[in-house]
C-alpha cells in the first residue's frame, strides 16, 4: 500500500484535527495583533506626552536664562560703576543654580585674564536644571516611539500568521470536498506544511497579555 493509500483512510480526522487546532491558532494571533496594537498605542501616547513635557521644560529653561542674562547684566553694570551696594542687590537675587557659575567666572579674573570665558555662562557650572530634564523628556520620547515601532511590528506579525493560519483552515476543508485520494492527501498535506512553519514561526514571537 502506497504511503497515501496508508493515511487515506484517516484523511478525515487529519483534516478536523487541522481544522481544530488552526482555529485555536488563529483566535490566538488576533488576540495578540490587538494586544500589540494596544501596546504601540500606550507607547506612542506615552512618547507624545514626554514631548509635551519636554517642550515646557525647555520653554521655563529659555525664560530662567533670559532672567539670568538680565540679573547679569544689570549686575555687572553696577559693578563696573562701582556701585557695591547695587551690585551685592544683584547678586543676591541670582538664582541659586547660577550664582556659583557666576562665583566660579569671578575667579578666573576675566578683567585681567584673557584666557577667561567670556561670560558665567560659558563656564561648566552654569546649570538650569529643566535643560536636562528636557533631555531626559526627549529621551524617553525617542523610547516610547521606538517600543510604539516594535510593538506595530510584532502586531502585523501576528495578522500574518492570522491570514497563513486561515490558509492552512482552507486548505483542510478543501480537503474534505475532494474524493480523488492523491487530491485530498496532497491538499491537506499543504494545509499541515503552512499551519507547522507558521506555528514555528509564531513560537518565536514575545507574548502580551496585558496592555
Amino acid at each position: 500500500m502506497t504511503r497515501i493509500g496508508r493515511f487515506h483512510p484517516h484523511a478525515e480526522l487529519l483534516a478536523t484535527i487541522l481544522l481544530a487546532v488552526a482555529a485555536v491558532a488563529t483566535a490566538w494571533s488576533s488576540y495578540q495583533s490587538a494586544r500589540w496594537s494596544g501596546v504601540q498605542a500606550n507607547q506612542y501616547s506615552a512618547g507624545n506626552a514626554a514631548r509635551v513635557e519636554s517642550t515646557q521644560l525647555s520653554t521655563e529653561a529659555g525664560q530662567k536664562t533670559e532672567v539670568d542674562v538680565l540679573t547679569f547684566t544689570q549686575w555687572v553694570d553696577a559693578y563696573s560703576t562701582g556701585d557695591r551696594r547695587l551690585a551685592d542687590f544683584y547678586f543676591q537675587r541670582f538664582r541659586p543654580e547660577f550664582k556659583p557659575a557666576v562665583t566660579a567666572w569671578v575667579a578666573t579674573r576675566p578683567l585681567k585674564n584673557p584666557n577667561a570665558p567670556p561670560t558665567p555662562f560659558a563656564m561648566p557650572r552654569y546649570e538650569v536644571a529643566e535643560n536636562a530634564e528636557a533631555a531626559s523628556k526627549t529621551k524617553d520620547a525617542e523610547e516610547a516611539t521606538a517600543a510604539a515601532q516594535e510593538a506595530n511590528q510584532r502586531s502585523d506579525n501576528y495578522v500574518l500568521a492570522v491570514v497563513l493560519f486561515a490558509a492552512s483552515l482552507f486548505f483542510a476543508g478543501i480537503s474534505t470536498k475532494l474524493s480523488v485520494p492523491r487530491q485530498k492527501m496532497t491538499v491537506l498535506g499543504l494545509g499541515y506544511f503552512v499551519f507547522l512553519g507558521t506555528a514555528i514561526w509564531v513560537a518565536t514571537f514575545p507574548v502580551t497579555v496585558s496592555v
